[in-house]
């Protein structure tokens, strides 16, 4: 697992709360005020965070951030991305769980074992998770994460089944 891998995106922040340096932050943990009791919290370039207080307001939390006493020096963490170490999270109970950054690296393969590619991302845009695959040869794509379109994983092995939908094929997109 490289190091990008060892760290997890857990929050954002964003713009700055009144003027006495407090700011907003949308955390991507299951319970949002979760996000404060983790030991390696950093921003992406590994500076240490350490959340004094947080309160929720309606989407987001209002944090009060160590360090930080004024609105100018809020506005400077303005779309900050929050990390942790991926060993502070649990282990998965059930063999059928993983955490999505898990998938990243793994081989992408069709469902007759020939490799199409590399896992590069997953992302949510609001409508659902997508994996990001960089085939073999060619240009990057997108799939939907769900079971018809991955329906075997295995974190073990380092790979995924990939079943691509047959308008992607047709176009011949992925250098396939």
């Amino acid at each position: 697992m490289s190091d990008a891998q060892k760290r997890i995106l857990v929050g954002r922040f964003g713009a700055p709360h009144g003027v006495r340096g407090e700011i907003r932050l949308k955390s991507f943990t299951d319970d949002p005020e979760a996000i404060a009791g983790y030991e390696t919290l950093a921003t992406g370039d590994g500076a240490p965070v350490e959340i004094l207080s947080l309160r929720p307001q309606k989407e987001m939390l209002v944090v009060r951030l160590k360090g930080c006493d004024s609105r100018e020096a809020a506005q400077a963490l303005n779309g900050v991305e929050l990390y942790i170490d991926r060993s502070e999270l649990p282990e998965t109970e059930d063999e059928d769980e993983f955490y999505l950054a898990d998938l990243i690296g793994l081989e992408a393969r069709a469902p007759d074992g020939e490799t199409i590619g590399k896992v590069i991302a997953v992302e949510n845009f609001g409508a659902g998770d997508i994996i990001e695959i960089k085939p073999v040869k060619g240009p990057a794509f997108m799939i939907a994460f769900t079971r018809e379109s991955v329906p075997e994983i295995d974190l073990d092995a380092g790979y995924l089944v990939l079943v691509r939908p047959p308008e992607t094929e047709a176009r011949g997109e992925g250098g396939q």
